[in-house]
């Protein structure tokens, strides 16, 4: 054997315990790889083998691929993080829609059951990876559906048409930092207290952007501080938000509104009373989106002080160690 082969097998031998060493010194990541290169081929394999009720912070690492899946965490899982190898290559998808049939039934699924990812467990993480719905546009499909508490998502995209992001049970938590998120009518709804933190939102026709449904006895529902709004080419009328129920709470607060956004800002979802209980405000908006003067009069602009009160700690009620931790 001459040097230069001992020197290769030698690299080789490196390389190899390198890896071996990052698997073992790491017992609480799984790998997951599409093309068979990991432990885990799906992503739903690598959330069987995670332990009820957990503790400790237990990553699953996915690396580049599309994987076609409809997902459940359930909700004894705590403490997951599903961590993509690259945010726009990291792609979990589905395509069902609102009329596709139950299986063996003639009845349509409906809105709630067309979800790529359902979160029930609390204490989730998703960095780095994307949410997908690839249905046609015959209705209703949900990319996300969240019902655990503290639930983070961090440099992730969410695609889909008409109702992509589902925020689904009161009461819960959610931090969105640095994602994108698509859609085309109510693309972010539901009744969890939501607070988006730097992301980009787009619309890919004239519509509405939101429709919280933020119960009566809560007092914050969406807060989007520092997020910019766009559109696709040729849209240039879409409403901030629309009240799915009455008490919807929605504030944006400076972000960037494109001149997609309608100079009325809100609707009443074509009932005249939701204008006297909808809660819909804004400070400190830049761009053509964020003029005021024909705001609807049943909105509301916060004052400075009222604007400085506005944090996370605030409308989540509790310390905020859980957005900041890992």
């Amino acid at each position: 054997m001459n040097k230069l082969t001992t020197l290769l097998l030698l690299a080789v031998w490196t390389a190899n315990a390198a890896v071996a060493a990052n698997k073992y010194d790491n017992p609480d990541t799984l790998f997951v790889a599409r093309d068979g290169t990991a432990e885990f081929r799906n992503v739903d394999d690598a959330i069987e083998v995670c332990r009820a009720f957990m503790d400790y912070h237990k990553v699953i690492f996915v690396k580049k691929g599309t994987y076609k899946e409809k997902l459940i965490i359930p909700s004894w899982l705590t403490n997951i993080e599903i961590c993509g190898e690259n945010r726009d290559n990291t792609i979990i998808t589905y395509d069902d829609h609102a009329n596709v049939k139950i299986p063996g039934t003639d009845k349509p699924m409906g809105t709630f059951r067309t979800y790529t990812l359902k979160i029930e467990g609390s204490d989730i993480t998703l960095k780095n990876i994307t949410i997908e719905n690839n249905s046609a546009r015959l209705g209703q499909a949900v990319a996300l559906h969240t019902e655990g508490d503290r639930l983070k998502f961090i440099n992730c995209r969410f695609l889909g048409h008409q109702d992509t992001v589902y925020t689904g049970v009161a009461g819960t938590r959610l931090y969105f930092k640095d994602c994108y998120i698509e859609g085309t009518t109510d693309f972010i709804f539901g009744p969890s207290t939501a607070w988006f933190e730097g992301c980009t939102i787009k619309s890919k026709t004239n519509s509405y952007v939101t429709a919280a449904s933020t119960p009566i006895d809560q007092p914050y529902g969406y807060v989007f501080n520092k997020c910019r709004l766009i559109a696709d080419e040729g849209v240039n009328k879409v409403y901030l938000g629309r009240p799915w129920r009455p008490y919807a709470y929605t504030l944006f607060i400076y972000c960037e509104l494109g001149n997609h956004i309608r100079p009325e800002g809100w609707h009443n979802w074509g009932k005249k009373e939701n204008e006297t209980t909808a809660r819909y405000l804004e400070y400190g908006n830049t761009g053509e989106g964020a003029n005021i003067a024909n705001r609807t009069p049943w909105s509301k602009q916060l004052t400075k002080k009222e604007a400085q009160k506005i944090t996370p700690e605030l409308i989540f009620k509790q310390e905020t160690e859980w957005i900041i931790n890992n």
